[in-house]
């Protein structure tokens, strides 16, 4: 994982999703929703996420892999002035 994940971000969990009734998978970043995916994409996911759920980290790389390119490092922080 180290040159996947040099500062280590994805050790402090920062994706999670969930599972709708209908198979499809919303994935939060810090508990606010960044996508959801649906029909097939969403079962491919989920069986990767099953053949890697006992690697925590693998599964946050997974989801940030599906998320795609949406942080870049270059954002404002909401910063009190």
């Amino acid at each position: 994982m180290g040159e996947l994940d040099k500062r280590n971000k994805l050790m402090e969990e920062p994706f999670t999703y969930i599972v709708t009734k209908k198979a499809t998978i919303i994935i939060y970043f810090h508990n606010k929703q960044i996508k959801v995916v649906k029909d097939k994409e969403a079962e491919r996911l989920l069986k990767k996420i099953k053949d890697v759920e006992n690697n925590i980290l693998e599964v946050q790389l997974l989801l940030a892999k599906i998320t795609g390119n949406f942080k870049h490092g270059n954002e404002k922080l909401n910063k009190k002035k």
